[in-house]
C-alpha cells in the first residue's frame, strides 16, 4: 500500500518533523534544547561567525533566545551529552549515535570512499600517529598546537597543516580521538574516547553495519517526516546501495510507510506515526546549514525556492549576499536576508533583503520583529538595514517602526 500526501501536508509533516510545529518555550532552558537536539539528530559545525557560528542558529530558530552557553557546556563542558564526528558534516549529535557511526570510523581507518588520504597518512607516517596518540594517552586531551612541537609544516596539501594537526585528525575521523573540548578561537581539544565519552557509550557494543544503517535512516526518517531516498541518503551522508537496503527492511517492519507525494517526482517514505499539523505559524531565520534546507534539492522540493551558498561566489556575481538566511513565515520562505554582526559597533547590520514570491503584506513586520530578536539573543543593540535588494525599503521601515 502507498499512501497519497499533498504537497502541503508534506511540507507540514517536514516542518513539525524539524520542531516547528509547536509554539517556542517562554524561557528555554537545557531540557528545551537536549529534546530538540535529539529530535534533529544532528547539529552541522561551520566555523563561519559572520552571524554566529552554525551549530547555534538552528536551536535560535527553534527555541527563541535561549542561552548559547547552554549548548557549549552539553558539548564541550565538564560532563558533555553531544560528542563529535562526520554525521553530516562535521556535526554535534547525541552521544549514543556514536556507536551507529563507528563503521565510518572503521571505513576511514581502511581509507574507503573519501576517506583514502587517512589511510595513506595512517600508512606513511606510523610514528608520528603512534607519538601522538601515545601522548594524548599520558598527558590527557591536547590540542594539536600542544603537540607541534618540532613537527615539520606540510610543504602543500591540508592547507599547510602540521604533521601533528594531521595526525590527530586522522586519528579523530578513525576514531581513536574525539573531541574534549573547544577553547577561544574554536581550537578543537583532542582526546580518547575513554577520556571523554561516558562507560554507556563506549560499553555499547559496536551494532553491525547493517543494523547502523537502519538505525540511521529512522532518525533521519524521524526528523524530516516525509522523504525521498536522496533525502534519507544525505541526511547521514550514506552510500546508495546501503540506503535502498535499509529502507526495504525498514518498509517491511512498517518502521517507513511509501508515501506518493503530490507534484515530487520519486517516491518518498513516511515516518510511521509522523506528525501533520493543520497549519504552522512559525517565524524563523534559518542558517544556510540548518537541518531543514541543507539538502538543496530538497529544500526547493519543499518551499519551491531555489536556495544556493553564495560564501565562495566572488562578491560581484552574488545574488543574495555572503551569509544569507531565510526568512521562515508559516509555512513558506518568503524573504532572505544577508546578514553581519557588528560586534564592536553593537549592530545587526541586514546588507540585503530580498522578498520572495510568497512574500505578503505581513512580511516586513515579521522579519523585523525577527531580527530585532535575533539582535537581542547575540547581545547588540540595533538592527540596522543597508538599501540593497527589493525588500529593504519595506524591512528599514518596519525595523525602524
Amino acid at each position: 500500500m502507498v499512501e497519497k500526501c499533498s504537497a502541503a501536508a508534506a511540507r507540514r509533516m517536514a516542518l513539525a518533523a524539524q520542531g516547528f510545529g509547536r509554539a517556542r518555550p517562554a524561557a528555554p532552558g537545557r531540557r528545551h534544547v537536549l529534546s530538540t537536539i535529539e529530535a534533529l539528530g544532528v547539529l552541522q559545525i561551520d566555523s563561519v561567525n559572520v552571524v554566529s557560528r552554525s551549530h547555534y542558529l538552528p536551536l535560535f530558530s527553534r527555541l527563541g533566545d535561549y542561552p548559547r552557553a547552554l549548548l557549549d557546556d552539553l558539548a564541550w563542558g565538564p560532563s558533555p551529552v553531544l560528542a563529535e564526528y562526520w554525521a553530516h558534516e562535521a556535526s554535534l549529535m547525541p552521544q549514543g549515535l556514536h556507536p551507529l557511526l563507528r563503521w565510518r570510523m572503521a571505513d576511514a581507518r581502511a581509507g574507503v570512499g573519501v576517506w583514502k588520504g587517512v589511510a595513506r597518512f595512517f600508512d606513511s607516517h606510523p610514528e608520528v600517529i603512534a607519538g601522538a596518540l601515545d601522548e594524548i594517552r599520558r598527558r590527557g586531551p591536547l590540542s594539536a598546537g600542544e603537540l607541534e612541537t618540532g613537527a615539520k609544516k606540510g610543504p602543500g596539501g591540508w592547507w599547510g597543516w602540521s604533521e601533528a594537526k594531521r595526525a590527530v585528525e586522522c586519528l579523530f575521523w578513525a576514531g581513536d580521538l574525539t573531541t574534549a573540548t573547544r577553547r577561544t578561537g574554536f581550537e578543537r581539544v583532542y582526546g580518547t574516547p575513554d577520556q571523554v565519552l561516558p562507560l554507556s557509550v563506549l560499553e555499547t557494543p559496536t551494532p553491525d553495519r547493517a543494523e547502523a544503517h537502519r538505525a540511521l535512516i529512522v532518525r533521519a526518517a524521524r526528523a524530516m517526516g516525509v522523504a525521498t531516498e536522496r533525502d534519507l541518503r544525505d541526511y547521514f551522508r550514506m552510500g546508495p546501495a546501503e540506503t535502498r537496503a535499509a529502507i526495504a527492511e525498514l518498509v517491511e517492519a512498517g518502521e517507513l510507510v511509501p508515501t506518493a507525494v503530490e507534484g515530487w517526482e520519486t517516491p518518498a517514505f513516511m515516518a510511521a506515526g509522523a506528525a501533520c499539523p493543520r497549519r504552522i505559524t512559525a517565524h524563523a531565520l534559518l542558517s544556510p546549514f540548518d537541518n531543514l534546507i541543507w539538502f538543496r534539492e530538497r529544500a526547493e522540493r519543499l518551499f519551491g525556492v531555489r536556495i544556493r551558498l553564495e560564501i565562495y561566489t566572488p562578491a560581484a556575481r552574488r545574488t543574495h549576499g555572503y551569509y544569507v538566511l531565510p526568512f521562515l513565515q508559516g509555512e513558506a520562505i518568503t524573504a532572505r536576508v544577508d546578514l553581519k554582526a557588528d560586534r564592536k559597533a553593537g549592530v545587526l547590520w541586514v546588507q540585503a533583503a530580498h522578498a520572495e514570491p510568497l512574500a505578503d503584506a505581513k512580511t516586513a513586520l515579521a522579519l523585523a520583529a525577527e531580527l530585532r530578536r535575533m539582535a537581542g539573543w547575540l547581545g547588540l543593540d540595533a538592527v540596522e538595514v543597508r538599501p540593497a535588494g527589493d525588500l529593504a525599503p519595506h524591512l528599514s521601515a518596519a525595523v525602524q517602526a
